[in-house]
């Protein structure tokens, strides 16, 4: 660690891996505080009913119960939510989930939590479920939410591209296909948890596993009825995220906890069932497309009309449609078309973010369509792809000019050179007996940010101590992608100091400054050009310093070295410790603000559509191959290689992009074949680990990821973002390799055993 480089492009290991791998570093499960007690909820148990009472008193009188407290309890509006605040802290009104808060009970004990928990009565009116997308808008169906102005719709919006629907009559082929996601879970190693205290001044701190600390202060506080300064959120290390701590889980609950807990802090954990329960997943989604080309296989229409499951709340899934809308036209070039799209509620599990972020379901649509189409054509599904692939300067399907650096004929192009692509057709001819091999391919697209309306934003803080050390403060949270490395790496590039030199402050409402959540493949593009503001004012401030100190009139006269400033005329160095001791606190700090730039191609007039994010301004590529193996007796799939080749401009940490890259192949590799969070009735049937699947270290096969470095020139250093678009790959790419390999269509996920063998038997 000591002797390893840390400029930009060197493998430079986490600064947080000795103490990850030791047990030193500290989650947020491993905060209790002296004299702690826990908090529990009350789970509604029943999809849909009306509340009618609450009986608390068997709860209140259990041994060791501190207090039972329902909505009644609460000052503010007891609602919470990113976009649409539908969701409330304890039920109100209305159960529209069986995951949801009914009670929360405070005991000494985490055993007199569940006592409690079980003595508390809840009376209702139990109301029809709403558990089917295509019932849910019927006229009516019950409605989950009565005062929704558009009943049990979200949101819905229609885009039309070029000559829009009278596009499909200059097609010489045209073909057709419904597409079905399934729920998947985000199965984090660290479940939602947190702790929470009110201190001598009535402020409430909470230390929990989030990834927007400043966003969730704001949410808290409104849901409560409480200033937001009373209230600080402090994230330590995260234990897996991926979009499923993007929202509220324990905060408020915590929060409100800690206003009944008499000073004595209060922790809360949930169990695998309990997240199972209660957390959102990825959104199952319907997807009807219809892609048209002309005779020299040109893309010359398309109609995707693509239906989510949001379950009860909005929870971003609203956001989620209108990034799969955008994303339904892949990395093509496709000049006429229409886009519909719809997000719903039901009484089923919420949808909520999820790695990927629509973007998966949709790629998996358009790649599906690609491939039926060149098959139909008699074209080789490379070549089609790379005839239509995006270039700067193009429009994508809904419209916006590509401005930014656009590489996915390059990735294509590398992909044809490669030996995988080269050899694929002898390793499927040398298939076992009652083994069927393919190889599939698929294309991808994923955009950065939060796009035209909703600002995306960071500020950074940097200090040098006075010990002369370089202070991070990351406003942004690591969830384990990395970013607090890639924030190391930036700082000590430009300041010419090694890893020892450089601490991280991590965020903490108090401390560090606001920036947007840790989401949206934005996390270092954005607080990363705000680091790099802060650093060179530092630079600056620093020479100008060590000019005063010893009456040189040049700036140029001076360089950075590890821990001092060098006077090169005169070989001298100055101490960063001794720089740091001349300056007061406001001249060793300085900060940096970044907003994303954002597209100014008008898309679309739906305030609702652009509201949500329609269009983006960046966009990352990648191209994907896998090989699998099909056995025709038990219907098994198994992946046996898998190559991705992404445009993610530069790669600051090659370590670091090749666990990106491997962590996201493994969640889509999940997604495409093992993973199925079964809903029945409303219901989760799924209730822990023992009945959902998940790729372990014998299911992945190796992968092998090639970065093309291709520089964007408003990236920090030239990147792009990275952290979600490889989970985009591997659905589409192995079912159209279990297509190569069976000539069976399996277009439904998972591609299990199962859909395989009713797939060939249906072909058959």
């Amino acid at each position: 660690m000591k002797n390893m480089s840390i400029n930009i492009g060197s493998s430079l290991v986490r600064p947080d891996a000795i103490d990850k791998v030791t047990g030193q570093a500290k989650f947020a499960t491993d905060y209790y505080g002296e004299d702690h007690i826990w908090a529990g909820v009350k789970r509604a148990g029943v999809p849909h009913a009306v509340l009618r009472h609450i009986d608390t008193s068997g709860a209140s009188a259990m041994p060791g119960v501190i207090a039972v407290l329902t909505h009644e309890h609460i000052n503010g509006t007891n609602r919470q939510g990113v976009v649409r605040k539908d969701q409330p802290v304890l039920v109100d009104d209305k159960i529209r989930h069986c995951g949801d808060a009914v009670a929360l009970v405070i005991a000494e004990t985490k055993a007199a939590v569940e006592a409690g928990i079980r003595a508390i009565r809840i009376s209702f009116d139990q109301l029809e479920s709403v558990t089917d997308v295509r019932r849910s808008m019927e006229p009516g169906a019950p409605l989950v939410h009565e005062n929704h102005e558009t009943g049990n719709i979200l949101l819905q919006g229609q885009i039309s591209v070029g000559a829009g629907s009278s596009g499909e009559k200059d097609c010489a082929v045209m073909v057709e296909a419904t597409f079905e996601t399934q729920w998947q879970e985000h199965a984090y190693l660290e479940t939602e948890n947190g702790w929470a205290r009110l201190d001598d001044q009535g402020r409430i701190e909470i230390i929990c596993s989030t990834q927007a600390p400043f966003r969730d202060r704001v949410e808290i506080a409104e849901a409560l009825g409480m200033n937001p300064q009373d209230i600080r959120v402090i994230v330590p290390y995260i234990g897996g995220a991926f979009g499923g701590k993007d929202g509220i889980t324990v905060q408020t609950l915590l929060a409100l906890a800690a206003q009944h807990s008499n000073g004595r802090p209060v922790k809360m954990w949930w169990d695998r069932e309990e997240s199972f329960l209660a957390g959102a997943k990825r959104h199952p989604a319907t997807m009807c497309y219809r892609l048209g080309a002309k005779q020299d296989g040109s893309l010359h229409f398309l109609e995707a009309d693509i239906t989510l499951d949001t379950g009860p709340y909005d929870h971003l899934g609203g956001v989620v449609l209108a990034l799969a809308m955008e994303h339904s036209g892949g990395a093509y070039r496709i000049p006429n078309g229409l886009i519909k799209g719809r997000c719903v509620y039901t009484n089923n599990p919420i949808g909520g973010a999820f790695r990927g972020f629509g973007v998966t379901q949709a790629t998996f649509g358009i790649e599906r369509a690609v491939d039926m189409l060149a098959h139909k054509m008699g074209k080789d599904p490379l070549e089609i792809r790379l005839k239509n692939a995006l270039r700067k300067r193009d429009q994508n399907f809904v419209g916006k000019t590509l401005t930014t650096s656009t590489g996915i004929v390059e990735c294509l192009e590398t992909l044809s050179k490669n030996r995988l692509w080269a050899e694929r057709s002898k390793w499927i001819e040398s298939a076992g007996r009652f083994k069927r091999r393919g190889a599939g391919i698929s294309t991808m697209a994923h955009a950065s940010g939060y796009g035209p309306v909703v600002p995306d934003y960071a500020n950074a803080k940097i200090e040098l101590t006075p010990e002369g050390k370089v202070r991070i403060y990351c406003g942004v949270v690591d969830m384990g992608q990395g970013n607090n490395t890639s924030n190391t790496q930036i700082v000590g590039t430009m300041l010419n100091q090694s890893a020892e030199n450089i601490e991280l402050i991590l965020p903490d409402t108090d401390r560090t400054l606001p920036s947007c959540s840790a989401s949206a493949s934005r996390c270092v593009y954005t607080f990363g050009n705000a680091l790099i503001v802060a650093t060179d004012l530092m630079k600056e401030r620093l020479f100008q310093k060590a000019a005063d100190l010893i009456m040189s009139k040049d700036l140029q006269e001076f360089a950075l070295v590890n821990g001092a400033i060098k006077h090169l005329p005169s070989n001298k160095e100055i101490s960063l410790q001794q720089m740091a001791r001349s300056m007061n606190t406001s001249e060793r700090t300085f900060t940096g603000y970044f907003r994303a730039p954002v597209a100014s191609d008008r898309v679309t007039e739906d305030p609702s559509l652009r509201l949500h994010g329609i269009p983006h301004n960046l966009f990352s590529y990648a191209v994907a191959l896998g090989y699998v193996e099909a056995d025709e007796i038990t219907g098994q799939v198994k992946v046996e290689k898998y190559l991705t080749i992404s445009d993610c401009g530069t790669v600051l940490n090659p370590l670091l992009y090749e666990q990106q890259i491997q962590g996201g192949v493994c969640q889509g590799l999940g997604l495409a074949i093992y993973e199925d969070f079964v809903v029945s009735g409303a219901k989760g049937l799924t209730g822990d680990f023992s009945k959902y699947l998940i790729p372990t270290a014998m299911d992945i096969p190796d992968i092998e990821s090639l970065a093309l470095g291709i520089y964007e020139s408003s990236g920090p250093f030239g990147l792009k973002g990275i952290g979600e678009i490889s989970i985009n790959g591997p659905l589409p790419a192995i079912a159209n390799a279990v297509f190569d390999a069976t000539g069976s269509m399996v277009n439904k996920s998972p591609l299990s055993p199962e859909n395989i063998l009713n797939a060939l038997k249906s072909d058959s």
